[in-house]
């Protein structure tokens, strides 16, 4: 209940005091609806989920591969490959050394190789890491595209002071 405020001089001067009803806080009219699909608001009690929790799930049936558990007898030559080593035909340092080479023979005539050089530097440094990689061509790959940013760089900054002179 919210009670009016009272004067401070009110109490001691003797006067009557005012009798006003306290204030009150009604509730809304008939008249006053909540429309559909507005937002709730907050700390309202929710009747139903209106998402589901998760996407739909599939309900296919499981496939297991391998000999049957309940039945080992049934195939006795079945035996796990763990020992076989898993090839990884991937190479990396080859197409780096090409980069490399592109890169530099393109270096000696414009600066513009710089992009493939880079490409074969982070190539070259990416096969060093790898243990299946051929070393020796993978250093090959980051001695030459190092060569070739060296030397499009100096055909750029060549091309920028000639710019220089002219503008």
């Amino acid at each position: 209940m919210i009670e009016q405020p009272r004067t401070p001089g009110a109490q001691g001067a003797g006067m009557h005091r005012n009798a006003a009803p306290p204030t009150r806080i009604e509730g809304p009219s008939g008249e006053v609806e909540r429309p559909t699909g507005s937002a709730r608001l907050p700390g309202a009690r929710r009747d139903a989920y209106t998402k589901l929790p998760t996407g739909p799930v599939s309900v296919e049936p499981v496939v297991a591969t391998g000999p049957d558990v309940d039945h080992a007898d049934a195939d006795p030559d079945w035996e796990p490959s763990a020992g076989a080593p898993v090839a990884d035909d991937s190479r990396l340092a080859p197409w780096a050394l090409l980069a490399a080479i592109v890169a530099l023979s393109a270096s000696f005539f414009v600066g513009w190789g710089i992009p493939v050089a880079v490409v074969a530097v982070v190539a070259a440094s990416m096969s060093l890491r790898r243990p299946a990689e051929n070393h020796a061509m993978a250093r090959w790959a980051l001695v030459l595209g190092l060569c070739a940013m060296v030397y499009s760089l100096g055909w750029l900054v060549w091309a920028g002071m000639q710019f220089e002179r002219l503008g």
